[in-house]
């Protein structure tokens, strides 16, 4: 039978609007029941739940609740946009998303065999390489709220303060079940030797490795995203459930962004070489901006097809910008 600590979480979870933190612990007292024998009462457990679920028409409430107090100015609540097929990934990235995402929904059945789901990634790419995308892909495709860690407020130069911070952050992943992002993570995972260290951020990189160690009911993803690998502390790679690279687009990858890019839109025939060869090393971030940006003046000249010299010219500007970025110098 349930304990009284479950029996009064649920009845928090209900008042605070939060379905499922409520069937995340009906599913933990249906594993519970199942580990002492009673299948029978497990199966209906889990059977109610799906039910439950399945009549509100998705696996989490429609309105999230959004992190309150101090947590407001630290996590960032958005709502997810995509899911993993709007997301363009090799078939290596998404073999393994589909199994971290099939661990994530079956996550009651592993549980009830003494395991538990993948729940800490580490994604690493050069920037616009959809590393974002796909976490907001991971949220949206587990009907997940996505919660962003704001480091600039994070991290700060009071001795002990950011540890402290970085505290509430994993109670939150503990208690309101989502997909976590800390983007730009080597701002709190880089090596703890480096000669520009402090020990203050020593600590938080100490704090963060013990955090991660610690039980999560919930199985809330926590995702680390960073264009800068080689900055990251050693230590880290044996925290992450699965460390995933992403690179920039293939010539296939180009052509299937660009054709998502500019739908509804005819092309006609697209010179097709062209398009790869002036699109080559730009980031699938960028790309899809310029599809955006062709589609954006068809509209505005009233234009129902797009031609090849309309795509280009949108490419080569965000080469141009690229270049700029690229060739800047910056005096001390």
């Amino acid at each position: 039978m349930s304990n009284a600590r479950q029996i009064l979480a649920m009845l928090q979870s209900r008042a605070d609007g939060d379905d499922e933190q409520f069937y995340s612990i009906a599913l933990q007292i249906a594993a519970s029941e199942a580990r002492q024998g009673h299948k029978t009462t497990a199966r209906e457990l889990r059977a109610a739940v799906d039910a439950a679920r399945s009549s509100s028409g998705t696996s989490v409430p429609i309105q999230f609740a959004k992190p309150r107090g101090e947590l407001e100015s630290i996590i960032e609540h958005r709502e997810p946009r995509y899911v993993l097929k709007d997301v363009m990934l090799d078939a290596r990235l998404g073999g393994r998303l589909d199994d971290l995402v099939r661990q994530q929904i079956r996550r009651d059945w592993l549980r009830e065999h003494g395991k538990v789901p993948s729940r800490r990634v580490l994604f690493l790419g050069p920037p616009g390489s959809g590393k974002t995308m796909t976490a907001e892909a991971l949220a949206g495709q587990l009907r997940l709220p996505l919660f962003v860690i704001r480091l600039e407020t994070l991290i700060t130069r009071y001795m002990g303060e950011t540890a402290a911070k970085l505290r509430l952050v994993f109670d939150e992943t503990a208690k309101r079940r989502g997909v976590y992002l800390f983007d730009e993570f080597d701002a709190v995972g880089g090596k703890r030797n480096a000669t520009n260290d402090v020990a203050e951020m020593r600590r938080v990189l100490n704090s963060f490795l013990q955090y991660m160690e610690e039980e999560n009911s919930t199985d809330s993803l926590v995702v680390g995203a960073t264009n800068y690998p080689e900055l990251l502390d050693r230590a880290l790679l044996r925290r992450f459930d699965l460390v995933l690279s992403f690179e920039l687009p293939t010539d296939e990858d180009i052509k299937r962004i660009v054709m998502m890019g500019l739908r509804p839109f005819k092309t006609g025939r697209v010179a097709w070489e062209k398009v790869v060869e002036a699109a080559a090393g730009l980031s699938q971030a960028e790309i899809v901006k310029a599809a955006e940006d062709a589609v954006k003046a068809a509209i505005l000249d009233e234009q129902s097809t797009i031609t090849t010299d309309q795509v280009l010219q949108r490419l080569k500007e965000r080469r141009e910008m690229q270049d700029i970025f690229s060739n800047m110098k910056y005096n001390d």
